[in-house]
């Protein structure tokens, strides 16, 4: 197949994007993305009762925080009804389709006949090939006529060849009575209006992927290239549900992981590159190719995505990564940052960044930055704040005020003070990161001046050193 690669992700608006739905969506994404080709999104809300505009806006959310982009604009197949009823009428004008006049009632019946004598229930329908002048004047549903001998294969990208015997196809239903056309139709017809070269879905897809391809055939368009990809499956090897815990992307967000993070995650279930589990969107974009999909199904493993994440941080660009947590506070109900908190974070962040596996453990470690005076420790760091303790911070407290502030300056001051106290540097670091930041586990205590700056640092020291800590609960 030539010409430029589209993909798309076709998500069914009834729930969050879930976390195997959006890496079905990264996967497309990557594949049209790093071909130079078009991703797009179709939202398949032909069930109504189960379609919700919010559904819907929790997928495009979903997407967003994940930054996959999409070309155009959103499509409904709900709206395009009308298209997919008249490929079901322009097959049965070439004789390709047949109304068929059975009722429920007969089929059942059928089904249930052929299951107490042991045989197949595939329908098969008495109105196949009656004559258009016998046919009642009563409602019927338009069915597709299936190839009744030989066999059809899906050339798969993933799973290789599968071939299914025709006999095992029954003649699926088109159009329903009232006129509305099945979802098989519309994902067809929808696929070819858009120009989709590829198909990348889950593998449970895939036995739709010959009773798809009779439609295909009797319109004479051309097969997309189909990619089944195995379904995401907890620790337990059990198929991922809610009992595994979180599922939906959002979630994934509101527990802080960068999207940068999740990404890498997704593309390393089961898609690889050699023995590469971290890498760049930049290489993911060069490397993956639908050969490297696995056609066993991927293991989520929490304590890989925390590790993934945790480099990702450790290496993003501040600005982005400020703004993402500012995106995080937001997601999660928080206070966004103030402009003065804001350009503190900056100046932390080079020492806030390394071993911070989420967004919540960076937090953490700013708490520094982000504690307005007085300070109230944590029950650990007010332990640092006993009598002798206080009284080491008001001796050196004053020592600091003339200090050269920075790093060589700061280190030289409490050097000095230590060995002249006869006291080891660690006797003093904990009374000044609970007197700095609240906590007994805080980043270097001189970085932490640094970015607070003399007379911050100073105002922190001094209160810390006049009264006995308040301590917070629990």
């Amino acid at each position: 197949m030539s010409g430029q690669v589209v993909t798309r992700f076709a998500p069914s608006p009834t729930g969050f994007l879930h976390i195997g739905g959006a890496r079905t969506a990264l996967f497309n994404w990557l594949f049209a993305r790093g071909r130079g080709g078009k991703f797009l999104l179709r939202i398949e809300d032909t069930d109504r009762e189960r379609s919700s505009p919010e559904a819907t806006d929790a997928i495009l959310q979903g997407l967003a925080w994940l930054g996959l982009d999409h070309d155009g604009d959103v499509t409904s197949q709900f709206e395009g009804a009308e298209r997919h009823a008249q490929v079901a009428k322009q097959l049965l004008s070439e004789g390709k389709a047949y109304k068929c006049f059975a009722s429920q009632d007969e089929i059942a019946a059928f089904r249930e006949q052929a299951r107490s004598e042991g045989k197949s229930t595939l329908y098969r329908s008495p109105w196949r090939d009656v004559a258009v002048e016998s046919h009642p004047d009563e409602p019927y549903v338009i069915r597709i006529k299936a190839p009744q001998d030989g066999t059809t294969v899906i050339r798969d990208q993933v799973q290789g060849d599968v071939t299914i015997r025709n006999d095992q196809l029954d003649d699926m239903i088109l159009l329903r009575s009232d006129g509305t056309p099945v979802y098989m139709l519309a994902v067809v017809v929808d696929d070819h209006d858009m120009g989709v070269t590829h198909v990348i879905r889950g593998d449970d897809h895939l036995n739709n992927a010959a009773r798809q391809m009779m439609i295909y055939q009797a319109m004479g368009w051309d097969v997309p290239v189909w990619a089944h990809i195995p379904l995401i499956h907890g620790a337990d090897g059990k198929k991922l549900s809610k009992r595994h815990g979180a599922l939906g992307a959002e979630e994934y967000q509101k527990m802080g992981y960068p999207a940068a993070g999740m990404r890498n995650y997704l593309a390393r279930l089961g898609w690889s590159h050699g023995d590469d589990e971290f890498f760049s969107d930049a290489q993911a974009l060069e490397w993956f190719d639908l050969d490297g999909i696995g056609k066993s199904p991927a293991r989520f493993d929490t304590k890989k995505l925390e590790n993934l994440s945790g480099q990702h941080i450790a290496v993003s660009d501040d600005a982005a990564l400020l703004q993402e947590l500012q995106d995080f506070l937001s997601a999660t109900g928080e206070d966004c940052l103030g402009s003065k908190k804001s350009a503190l974070m900056s100046t932390a962040m080079y020492c806030l960044k390394e071993r911070a596996k989420t967004f919540p453990e960076l937090l953490e470690k700013a708490t520094f930055v982000i504690a307005d005076r007085p300070l109230i420790p944590d029950q650990k760091a007010a332990k640092n704040l006993d009598a002798v303790s206080r009284c080491i911070l008001k001796e050196l407290t004053p020592q600091l005020q003339n200090a050269s502030w920075s790093r060589d300056g700061l280190e030289a001051v409490t050097g000095t003070f230590a060995e002249a106290k006869e006291i080891k540097f660690g006797k003093m670091a904990g009374p000044l990161r609970a007197a700095l930041a609240g906590r007994a586990v805080t980043p270097s205590v001189f970085d932490m001046m640094l970015v607070l700056g003399r007379e911050e640092t100073l105002a922190r020291l001094n209160e810390a050193a006049d009264k006995e800590p308040e301590v917070q609960d629990g």
